[in-house]
């Protein structure tokens, strides 16, 4: 895995942010806190960046959601000292599927909490005057492990061009609480929902597979050769052609 110093990095986010904030004309940062290591990670970072008075938090649980998820950022915006709201996005969400797709599967549920959470935030931002941040990771981007207007839409990326083990190296630096940290990752869209379960591969090994094959531009040979799985290495590579028009703007004829 590449190695970063990840003190400096911090350093560079956190201009970042402010860099994107002032370029918008605004002050202040609305985030979707949902429990999980990424959310709490740009959000440490951006008060760091602008300050806990500059940052509004929003936490957005369905009713299938795990209990822990809320709790976890409940309490972490509480020991940041930041304002919060909490709009539980069931009856929204449930108005659709019980009035007009009463088949849908899981999958497109999955999809409308996203595409909810991200119209909230969007509504929110107006209230307040504030930028949407991103939460999303390297990662998930590369393999399109996000719903496309959903988590993946907002004003910038903060770690968007972090792994997600390396969100968890600065995790750790900024003191993120054990709880999350060790949590498994996963979109809380249902209870025992876990993002590894899903992609069929760890992060771990995910990050580095990405890292060789993208970064060093190492061959599926030389991979085979470095103790990677073939099965793995093409899940990877499939996945991320498959997701491709979920990191491009939409195409349009010349």
């Amino acid at each position: 895995m590449r190695k970063s110093d990840y003190k400096k990095e911090i350093i560079r986010i956190i201009e970042f942010i402010r860099i994107e904030l002032s370029k918008a004309g605004l002050s202040k940062l609305i985030i979707g806190l949902s429990g999980g290591i990424d959310s709490a990670v740009t959000t440490a970072l951006s008060i760091k960046a602008i300050g806990k008075e500059n940052v509004v938090a929003v936490m957005m649980p369905y009713k299938s959601s795990h209990p822990d998820s809320l709790k976890h950022a409940e309490q972490f915006a509480k020991i940041l000292g930041i304002q919060y709201e909490i709009i539980d996005i069931s009856s929204m969400v449930d108005a659709y599927f019980g009035n007009y797709a009463l088949d849908a599967g899981i999958l497109r549920k999955g999809n409308l909490m996203a595409r909810e959470r991200m119209c909230i935030l969007y509504d929110l931002s107006a209230k307040y005057q504030a930028l949407v941040a991103g939460t999303g990771n390297r990662s998930e981007m590369m393999v399109g492990y996000c719903t496309q207007y959903g988590d993946n839409a907002c004003a910038f990326e903060p770690l968007g061009h972090l792994f997600k083990t390396e969100v968890r190296e600065i995790a750790r630096i900024l003191e993120i609480p054990q709880s999350i940290i060790d949590k498994k990752p996963s979109a809380d869209l249902w209870q025992e929902q876990t993002d590894e379960d899903e992609l069929g591969i760890t992060y771990d090994e995910l990050d580095e597979i990405l890292y060789e094959l993208f970064d060093l531009r190492k061959t599926r040979k030389e991979m085979i050769n470095k103790g990677f799985s073939k099965e793995n290495i093409e899940k990877v590579l499939d996945l991320n052609k498959k997701s491709e028009f979920k990191r491009n703007i939409p195409a349009m004829m010349g």
